[in-house]
């Protein structure tokens, strides 16, 4: 048997389990590429993630980003501190409740996170300008309609 094969569950077509399969090593990979791309070595992974979700999110607390992000509150509570040190994120009283603090963006934070998404963009289209023909694009544009429908079901 094929290592790379795996039992196709019962009523799934070879077809739909393989490209399940490839869909998902493809942007797995691509996902890597596209973040070595941006990445800068002064933010660690976690301190990048949060950063985004922030500028994501808008104002939030820091326990409901280390919710949103799967992770204990003290390890966002040191990611923010990171971040704060940095200059990337504001701190400021929730006006709902005093006790807690709302996590916001600084202009230097939006920056950074739009610098770091004009980048990968740019490396995107030159990618697709420098290694793909015309049709090759086109059929990548229709290809990206039936993923769109794939984020629907």
């Amino acid at each position: 048997m094929d290592p790379k094969r795996t039992e196709v569950p019962a009523g799934i077509s070879d077809s739909a389990a393989r490209a399940a399969r490839d869909l998902r090593v493809v942007f797995s990979r691509l996902r890597r590429r596209i973040r070595e791309v941006a990445q800068d070595d002064d933010l660690t992974p976690s301190q990048v993630s949060a950063l985004t979700l922030v500028g994501k999110h808008g104002a939030a607390t820091a326990s409901a980003l280390a919710q949103a992000e799967g992770v204990r509150p003290q390890s966002m509570a040191a990611t923010l501190a990171a971040l704060d040190q940095r200059g990337l994120i504001r701190r400021s009283p929730d006006p709902a409740d005093g006790r807690r603090q709302l996590v916001t963006l600084t202009e230097a934070g939006r920056g950074r996170i739009e610098g770091d998404r004009q980048v990968r963009e740019e490396w995107l289209a030159r990618a697709l300008e420098d290694g793909y023909t015309e049709d090759e694009r086109r059929t990548l544009i229709e290809a990206f309609a039936l993923l769109e429908r794939l984020t629907q079901a």
